[in-house]
């Protein structure tokens, strides 16, 4: 009888082993999953946006995510179809005027030439920086809804930094989605209000 009770015993142990065993891997490759849908590259995140479905709220939150593109044109690695992707996903951050002004095709080549400039140059974007909330500017212009952001970025050509600003125009489309209308280059004194 004693023999029989330890037979059983050592039986439920090794099914709970097995059990609990197979509920460990079962675990550990469910979080190896998620992991990996979790390291997209930075190109795979930006194509992967729905910005139909998730638009940024805010002019500044369209900025930021302006600036999250072109820092992966200059430093990351893509084909031609994700360049391409990419390209798309900063136009439909873009006001429908911008883009009449510049077609996909022409928008692509100048791109393309652009970041080639950037490679040969040894140049990068190191960081952007989106002024805060509250330096946003709202204006009624034309009729317009338009907002106001400015840009600070740090760059590095091979071994040197530079500071560059830039001040973005949003206009509010029949959406109610802000859409970058235009940018231009400045200086810190302008940004700083002197």
């Amino acid at each position: 009888m004693k023999k029989v009770l330890r037979i059983g015993i050592a039986v439920i142990c090794m099914a709970s082993l097995i059990i609990g065993f197979y509920a460990y891997l079962s675990r550990r490759n469910a979080s190896a999953t998620t992991q990996e849908e979790v390291d997209l590259s930075e190109v795979q995140a930006i194509i992967n946006k729905n910005f139909d479905t998730d638009y940024p709220a805010t002019p500044r939150a369209v900025v930021k995510w302006y600036n999250r593109i072109i820092t992966a044109y200059y430093s990351e690695d893509f084909d031609q179809s994700e360049l391409e992707e990419m390209a798309d996903q900063a136009r439909k951050l873009m006001d429908d005027e911008l883009l009449q002004y510049n077609p996909r095709d022409t928008y692509l080549a100048s791109l393309s030439m652009e970041i080639d400039d950037y490679h040969n140059r040894n140049r990068v974007i190191v960081s952007a920086t989106v002024s805060d909330s509250k330096e946003v500017q709202y204006k009624t212009v034309n009729g317009y809804e338009c907002a106001f952001v400015n840009v600070y970025y740090f760059i590095r050509e091979g071994s040197q930094y530079t500071r560059t600003y830039e001040d973005f125009c949003l206009r509010k489309d029949s959406n109610g989605h802000w859409k970058i209308l235009t940018w231009r280059l400045s200086t810190e004194d302008e940004i700083n209000g002197y």
